[in-house]
């Protein structure tokens, strides 16, 4: 049997089924989603920042 067809012949029963995360899963989650997307947030700000000074430098040094 070939790597690529092998388990194609499984059901795909578990995709039809709903997943219940308990509550306490989901607030845990939900933190983890908040401080990730505060964590990047706070690293596009940076990345901004320091791209605004580049610039501003590389203004002052041209003029």
């Amino acid at each position: 049997m070939s790597m690529l067809t092998q388990g194609s012949e499984r059901s795909f029963n578990w995709a039809e089924r709903p997943v219940r995360i308990p509550g306490e899963r989901k607030a845990q989650l939900k933190r983890v989603a908040m401080r990730t997307l505060a964590v990047l947030t706070m690293g596009s700000v940076l990345t901004a920042l320091i791209a605004l000074k580049t610039a501003i430098f590389v203004w002052h040094l041209h003029a």
